[in-house]
């Protein structure tokens, strides 16, 4: 497709790369900015800039933060003695907007996936291990998709915690949540009810069951 200019070209292809945005949306949202005044876009590209500058991952347990220490975790309401452990940010905000779950998190920043090189080694987990120890933590709730990836990362998981944690309660969301769905898709309701009536993780490997 020929562009009026060259500058458009650019912003529509840097829109595309986003997920979900496809070249006729990146067009549209495209010829909306150059309507919008100049002042407007100078917010959103300021806005984009800090967000890159100013965001980090808490120290702690791998959220996003503008700290050291996210919100989350020097929340002093928190109880420390749980922690949900999900795979990205985008299932912790989830299941924040349930506004059920009042313990802390741990980010592993993915799922063990071989078919995508992605290893035990790629994910936060043995900052997840630091923390059973050194914290009094008394129940680690997986709260990972339903999904093949997710159940061995979750088998994995349970095997490394009970390694340094014999007496720890090792739970999993209910089943409430459709088999392959991701948390972060999922309605509020279906979620809630999900940590609400969580079982006690099994360590059977999920090719025997």
């Amino acid at each position: 497709m020929e562009y009026p200019t060259e500058s458009i070209k650019n912003v529509v292809e840097s829109f595309s790369k986003l997920p979900g945005i496809g070249k006729k949306t990146a067009l549209r949202l495209t010829l909306y900015l150059i309507q919008r005044a100049s002042h407007e876009v100078d917010s959103l590209a300021n806005a984009l800039l800090a967000l890159h500058k100013n965001t980090f991952r808490c120290k702690n347990c791998n959220n996003l933060s503008d700290r050291e220490i996210c919100n989350i975790c020097s929340d002093n309401s928190r109880d420390n003695g749980i922690i949900c452990v999900v795979e990205e940010i985008g299932d912790l905000l989830a299941i924040e907007k349930t506004n059920t779950f009042k313990g802390r998190y741990h980010v592993l920043g993915g799922r063990i996936s071989p078919l995508e090189g992605v290893g035990p080694n790629q994910l936060s987990i043995n900052k997840l291990l630091e923390r059973i120890l050194n914290e009094n933590v008394q129940e680690v709730i997986l709260a990972l998709s339903t999904t093949q990836e997710g159940d061995t990362t979750a088998f994995y998981l349970s095997k490394e915690i009970l390694s340094v944690n014999p007496n720890i309660l090792i739970s999993h969301i209910a089943k409430g949540i459709p088999s392959g769905a991701s948390l972060e898709y999922t309605d509020e309701l279906t979620l809630s009810r999900s940590l609400i009536y969580r079982s006690q993780y099994s360590v059977i490997s999920p090719s025997k069951t």
